[in-house]
């Protein structure tokens, strides 16, 4: 049975409009710490790679969306999904390819293999980022694991607090709001550590400030952390 003060709230909770608002994912909106320092340097060093293979591996919420939009802008790269029939190897034959989620979308080996041969062959460039170090996908194919152990891989560790912060109030400052650090300081010390649980609690907020017509206090942020608890998914 709903609580009637509960049963109260959420009459009075309206479904707000969904005003569009321009989320700033570009170079010069990258917040960088120390945790994302080595990745961004290897983003902004393309086309002078180290190997003409670079994989990105970070845990949920790290950046990597942000870092391979980045460098699919910079780099003109194709989005690829390395399966059987797919043309990847193809356009890795004509230009730079970014293969994204590798460990969660899944690829065929020999397909993989193909582009990564494409790639070296013809001068260009691979970015793959994953969950996983390249070592722990399920690779059967000799070739393609060799293949994989000449890659260049970054790792992203987990943003800290400091960090989370900074991401917390460029997301408000987005949608043209502008919070007390008090409460930024309150959120980032009980929420999921990620980039991901950072964009998922600011769009609530905004989201249930909008429709109760109020502003954004502590009393709502504590409602919000209780609600989204670790249900927060991938960058």
């Amino acid at each position: 049975m709903i609580d009637p003060t509960e049963k109260d709230r959420r009459r009075h909770e309206q479904l707000p409009l969904s005003f569009p608002y321009d989320a700033a994912t570009g170079r010069d909106d990258l917040l960088v710490s120390e945790r994302l320092s080595a990745a961004v340097s290897i983003i902004d060093a393309w086309p002078n790679w180290p190997s003409p293979i670079v994989i990105l591996a970070g845990p949920v919420g790290s950046g990597k969306s942000h870092l391979a939009a980045i460098w699919r802008e910079k780099s003109g790269a194709t989005p690829i999904h390395p399966q059987a029939g797919s043309g990847s190897s193809a356009a890795a034959a004509q230009g730079s390819v970014l293969f994204e989620d590798a460990e969660r979308q899944g690829f065929d080996d020999t397909e993989l293999f193909h582009v990564i041969n494409s790639v070296r062959e013809n001068g260009h460039s691979l970015l793959i980022t994953s969950r996983l170090w390249p070592m722990s996908w399920p690779v059967a194919l000799p070739d393609l694991r060799s293949r994989l152990k000449a890659a260049t891989v970054v790792e992203i560790g987990e943003p800290d607090e400091e960090l989370l912060a900074q991401v917390i109030v460029k997301l408000f400052a987005d949608r043209q709001l502008y919070i007390d650090d008090k409460l930024v300081g309150y959120i980032v010390t009980r929420m999921e550590r990620s980039l991901a649980a950072a964009q998922t609690i600011v769009d609530r907020l905004d989201r249930l400030a909008l429709g109760r017509g109020t502003r954004i206090t502590r009393q709502l942020a504590a409602e919000v952390l209780n609600e989204v608890g670790n249900t927060v998914e991938d960058d």
